[in-house]
């Protein structure tokens, strides 16, 4: 038996104790023992951390609320520390009594799956983005702890797989293997009401101190069942488990040995997601309308570097393919890159056959698995209104090199910040805003041109070009971001500008609509009102404000001088008079200045006005060559450019932002109102135009004054201005929409794991 443990890989289960036994009971004790004991050492030294880490990034908070929800955390934190870690230490043990009496967990997908009342994996698309954040944090810290310690584990599992009677042990129903440590965890921090970026920091802290000393605790547990003489001579060495069990692995399978663990990659690429994803795909082989699982195996299943080599020599055939050197994307372009990633598998097959001699009939599931999914998400992008059609078949270039990236990096589809997924996040980003209108110059297809094919005819097996090509398209946006920033910053100020007179205008107009009313004022009077002093009146608004000493002033004025037209027949009224008009000229002079009148225009209007008041007051005659006092004078020394005000208060509604009575607002329109209202500043839509013409804008400012929404283009200039009723009225017509905010990546997770879910249930309906 020591010569065939020297001379294999697997672990022969002639050697085998019964737990129940005194000897493999103080065995589980012992690991129990030892398990407790470290790892209450390990969690005890991570919260030692804690508070250190979250103190260091109050400091380098961005604003105040970030650093309140570190320092909430913190208290949070020493309020709660002793029940998560009684509560941790108490669910290790539990799977540990429940591992010595036999009650063990069965199967990987139990231990990954989300913590909760989810009743199915299927259901993920659901779950909330806090927690779909957690269930990445914890299933990559599971994956990359499972592949840096699978020696050590390798070896743990096979002793505890002996000692408890060869069953078989996976790193999975391990009770001090990571996945179930980390769940455990998880489940412990429940108690913990805090943010999720404070949650965020502490798996970090976790990974840190607790996973990374696993390794100890391995090597104590090892050193001391070998001691006891259980597999002391156990050697490591990791083989490919292929989907037929061929050679030495599965030839000791079929002799009841226990064979080494699945590859590593596949433990990399563990993330919660990826796992539902496999569930899923899982189910939809089993359908018989899925071609590769029905195919009998021709030789050994290709290898990941096979599939590099085929996918290279394919890419290489794609980058002489040229795009066009327009925007415009001819019909049989478009056409060709749907079918190429529609059909990229069965070329990646015939290709593999083509170097092989032999066209492989199947190829590994993880490989499987990976190449549907990378064409799903390509067939997403096809097919995503999002984008413009002429970048979504830029984009669509890129299966080939994001089908490699994921074969050589399992994490692409797991980790939210890995270079490829920002790079192609970026891309799709950018090309959201895309429009010919406000891309004359073409830098931006450019740009997005160059990136695409950069990877088509550089991509090898280096990924850090994602690295270098996403510096590069920041580079570009952030260079953009700053002149349209500028762009749009002006429209808005101008646009403002203008409210802001047009509003001042309208007061100005209504209080001297008001304070006139049923008075016929001799046109005299009403030509200086409605032109001269409305005018200043607008100014006083703008430069010192509506509740101002000056404005009150001015309004004063026109009372005064409105009373000023008053018939005089008694002594006392004449008095009156007399004493208003001193006023009347020096508020005259004081205004007209400030509203630029020249010096010679003011003193013919006070002569007019002095005339008018001679008359009044009964001091000059009236001769057939003098008409009455209330006929108009000669004209009045007033600019053309100065306006006269409305004719009446009603005239001054502003036509364009007045809503209909809202019993006659369509019910579409009602609905669209309500999106309407839920607008941010940031959101882009589309507005089509006549002729197919579209336009891509985002909402830059909404008016505090008038509520109308202002659009500009990625250049930051104006598109558009809408009232909510007209902006809602076009939505419901079908001729804009809102343009999603979420990551393409994201988008296309969401839509995979819904199309494969309504696949699993209908498999009668499956293609």
């Amino acid at each position: 038996m020591k010569e065939a443990n020297e001379s294999s890989n697997v672990v022969n289960l002639s050697q085998r104790l019964d737990p129940s036994s005194g000897r493999g009971g103080d065995l589980l004790n012992a690991v129990r023992n030892i398990s407790s004991r470290r790892l209450q050492q390990f969690i005890g030294n991570m919260f030692e951390h804690v508070d250190d880490a979250l103190f260091d990034l109050a400091e380098k908070a961005e604003n105040n609320a970030a650093q309140m929800h570190y320092f909430d955390g913190m208290r949070e934190v020493r309020k709660r520390r002793p029940v998560i870690e009684r509560g941790f230490l108490a669910l290790v043990s539990r799977e540990l009594n429940d591992f010595a009496g036999g009650n063990r967990a069965s199967s990987a997908p139990s231990v990954t799956a989300p913590i909760g009342p989810m009743p199915g994996s299927v259901e993920l698309s659901l779950v909330a983005d806090n927690e779909l954040e957690e269930s990445l944090a914890i299933t990559s810290m599971i994956g990359k702890n499972e592949t840096r310690l699978s020696r050590d584990l390798f070896a743990v599992n096979q002793r505890l797989s002996v000692i408890c009677g060869g069953t078989r042990i996976e790193d999975a129903s391990n009770p001090i293997g990571p996945a179930l440590l980390a769940q455990a965890f998880r489940q412990a921090m429940r108690e913990l009401n805090a943010d999720m970026r404070v949650k965020l920091i502490i798996y970090k802290l976790f990974d840190r101190y607790v996973m990374a000393a696993l390794e100890e605790l391995y090597q104590e547990v090892n050193a001391e069942l070998m001691r006891a003489g259980v597999l002391p001579q156990l050697r490591h060495e990791v083989v490919r488990n292929t989907a037929g069990g061929t050679g030495a692995a599965a030839s000791g399978a079929a002799a009841g040995e226990v064979p080494a663990p699945l590859p590593t990659d596949d433990s990399e690429a563990s993330a919660e997601l990826l796992q539902t994803l496999r569930t899923l795909f899982s189910a939809r082989r089993g359908h018989p309308a899925t071609p590769m699982g029905a195919m009998p195996q021709q030789g050994p299943l290709p290898t990941a570097n096979e599939l590099i080599g085929a996918l290279s020599v394919l890419q290489s055939q794609a980058a002489l393919v040229q795009m066009p050197v327009t925007a415009a994307v001819p019909g049989g372009s478009a056409v060709d890159i749907a079918e190429q990633v529609l059909h990229l598998k069965e070329q990646l097959l015939s290709q593999l056959g083509s170097l092989r001699g032999q066209r492989p009939g199947q190829i590994a599931t993880i490989d499987e698995d990976t190449i549907d999914l990378v064409g799903m998400l390509f067939e997403f992008i096809l097919e995503d209104r999002n984008l413009p059609p002429q970048m979504q078949v830029m984009l669509a270039r890129l299966q080939i090199p994001y089908l490699k990236a994921a074969i050589l990096d399992r994490k692409l589809f797991a980790h939210r910040q890995h270079p490829a997924r920002r790079l192609l996040d970026g891309l799709a980003d950018a090309a959201k805003s895309w429009s010919e209108e406000s891309d004359r110059d073409g830098r931006l297809h450019d740009t997005i041109k160059v990136i695409v094919e950069r990877l088509l005819q550089e991509f090898d097996d280096d990924m850090t070009i994602f690295d270098r090509l996403s510096a590069e398209l920041q580079q570009f946006q952030e260079s953009n971001r700053r002149r349209a920033e500028l762009a749009e910053q002006r429209v808005a100020e101008s646009t403002r500008g203008r409210e802001k007179l047009e509003q001042a205008r309208r007061r100005a107009a209504r209080e001297i609509l008001n304070r006139i009313g049923d008075h016929v004022l001799p046109p005299l009077i009403h030509g200086v009102l409605s032109r001269a002093w409305a005018n200043y009146l607008v100014l006083t608004i703008l430069r010192k404000g509506e509740e101002s000493n000056e404005f009150r002033e001015a309004l004063r004025f026109v009372d005064a001088f409105i009373a000023s037209t008053k018939p005089v027949r008694t002594p006392e009224a004449k008095r009156d008079l007399r004493q208003l008009l001193p006023g009347i000229e020096r508020a005259l002079r004081k205004g007209l200045a400030n509203v630029a009148f020249q010096e010679a225009d003011i003193e013919k209007l006070l002569a007019q006005l002095h005339n008018y008041y001679r008359h009044q007051l009964g001091e000059s005659a009236q001769t057939p060559a003098q008409p009455a006092a209330e006929a108009a004078p000669a004209p009045l020394p007033i600019p053309e450019s100065i306006q006269p005000i409305a004719e009446s208060v009603e005239d001054l509604e502003d036509p364009a932002s007045a809503e209909p009575p809202a019993d006659t607002v369509t019910p579409e329109v009602r609905e669209q109102l309500e999106h309407v209202k839920a607008l941010k500043p940031g959101t882009w839509l589309e507005f089509s135009g006549q002729e197919e013409h579209f336009e891509r804008a985002k909402l830059s400012w909404i008016s505090p004054m008038s509520g109308r929404y202002l659009f500009v283009n990625r250049r930051g200039l104006k598109v558009g201005d809408y009232s909510p009723y007209e902006l809602a009225t076009v939505m419901a017509e079908g001729r804009a929409r809102v343009l999603a905010s979420n990551a393409l990546f994201d988008r296309a997770m969401d839509a995979i794991v819904d199309r494969l879910s309504h696949e699993e249930a209908r498999p009668g309906e499956a293609s």
